[in-house]
């Protein structure tokens, strides 16, 4: 079941969810509109290694906007920094960003019980498109779990998206055993 707006209230009076900083106009029925923050980061490397930490430069947003360019990933974060307990968040695209030709993940829309943090978006764009820090650029949507939850993200030893940032994060996939 899908959590309405009345009870994404009661949950972070709860404090069973968390969303930092937390403005009651961006509740929708039964979602929260993120925003993109102004940190932007793209790989150094256009052939990426999965086994091997591939490098990220780091782009800031400016005033006047960018423009972000087809056949490029670039690497996002929401303004938002969240906590998610007893639920499972899901990030989704706005359908004003969509209609853009702006997708804000190829595979990592869904969070985990436990995570604790700005979401990394995974941005590329079907034209050249302009956007701005600030934008609104996805909405979360929360998920009842049914059972008992044994291994929540943030406790979890294989986590490797925990340290809290307000930067994009680039893969991690080097860090696993294949």
């Amino acid at each position: 079941m899908i959590l309405s707006d009345a009870r994404i209230l009661e949950e972070i009076e709860k404090e069973r969810i968390v969303i930092e900083p937390f403005d009651r106009s961006r509740l929708g029925s039964n979602s929260y509109d993120v925003r993109l923050g102004k940190y932007l980061a793209v790989y150094k490397d256009r052939v990426l290694d999965a086994r091997k930490h591939n490098q990220i430069e780091e782009v800031i947003i400016p005033e006047e906007g960018l423009v972000l360019e087809p056949n490029t990933l670039y690497l996002g974060v929401t303004e938002e920094y969240t906590e998610t307990h007893d639920f499972v968040p899901f990030l989704e695209g706005k359908s004003s960003i969509g209609r853009l030709g702006i997708h804000i993940h190829a595979t990592a829309g869904k969070g985990d019980v436990g995570f604790c943090n700005t979401w990394t978006l995974e941005i590329t764009v079907a034209m050249p498109v302009r956007v701005y820090a600030g934008m609104p650029i996805g909405q979360l949507i929360y998920f009842e779990v049914l059972g008992d939850v044994l291994n929540p993200y943030n406790v979890k030893d294989s986590a490797k998206y925990t340290n809290r940032t307000l930067k994009p994060v680039e893969s991690m996939m080097f860090k696993n055993d294949f």
